[in-house]
This record gives C-alpha cells, sequence and structure tokens, in this order.
C-alpha cells in the first residue's frame, strides 16, 4: 500500500501539530511547513497528494502559495483545501477563484473534516 502524502501549510504550530497527529492517526504521510516559502519547497520536492493550506502566513502567504501551485501544468491537479480564519465570502470566492478545490474556516470540528480530507486525496 502506497501512503498518501498531506502538506500542511500553516504558521501556528499547535494547529500544525493536531492536524498532523489526526492524520497520522488514518495513515497519511504528512510533511509540515510553517512557512509558504518552505511549503513551495516541500511542494516541488515531494509532490504531495494534498496540500492544506492556510492564507494568512510570514512572508508568501497563502493565495500565492495557491497561484503558485495551480498554475503548473502537473501541480495544478493536486488538490488544495484552504484552511484558513479568512471567513469574509468574498475570501472564499477568492480562494476558489485562484483554484481552491474545498475552503474551511476557523475553528473547525476535525471529526467533519477528516472525511473531506479523504474524498479530495482519493480523487
Amino acid at each position: 500500500m502506497e501512503f498518501k502524502k498531506i502538506l500542511i501549510i500553516e504558521d501556528d504550530a499547535e494547529e500544525r501539530l493536531i492536524l498532523s497527529r489526526e492524520l497520522k492517526k488514518l495513515g497519511y504521510f504528512v510533511y509540515e511547513a510553517p512557512t509558504g516559502e518552505e511549503g513551495l519547497k516541500i511542494f516541488k520536492e515531494d509532490r504531495p497528494d494534498l496540500v492544506i493550506l492556510d492564507v494568512m502566513l510570514p512572508g508568501i502567504d497563502g493565495w500565492e502559495v495557491l497561484r503558485r501551485i495551480k498554475k503548473g501544468p502537473l501541480s495544478k491537479k493536486v488538490p488544495v483545501m484552504m484552511l484558513t480564519g479568512k471567513s469574509e465570502d468574498k475570501d472564499k470566492i477568492k480562494g476558489y477563484d485562484f483554484g481552491a478545490d474545498y475552503y474551511v474556516t476557523k475553528p473547525y470540528n476535525i471529526s467533519k473534516l477528516l472525511p473531506v480530507i479523504s474524498s479530495l486525496i482519493e480523487k
């Protein structure tokens, strides 16, 4: 069985830890990045099966990370879930316009999020 790889790009260490722990329990291999730059580097090197991306990041923000991922001919096929505190409709629309496959606002319920992650990764 091939492990599915998930990249979490989130600057909040506690948020990364909680999400990472839950995903590892389900058998996923999890990469973590606290910045957009680091996330893009990991993305290019390890080509995850799913990216979970915050918008408000130090340096390159999540919008730019999403734009860069979705502009590549191969990378644009990798699903990206936005997981952010940016909850206004205009932010959600921007996320989908930039190519996000799913948009979740914080706070979220982890038990409701995990089936969505499974669905996105199996696409």
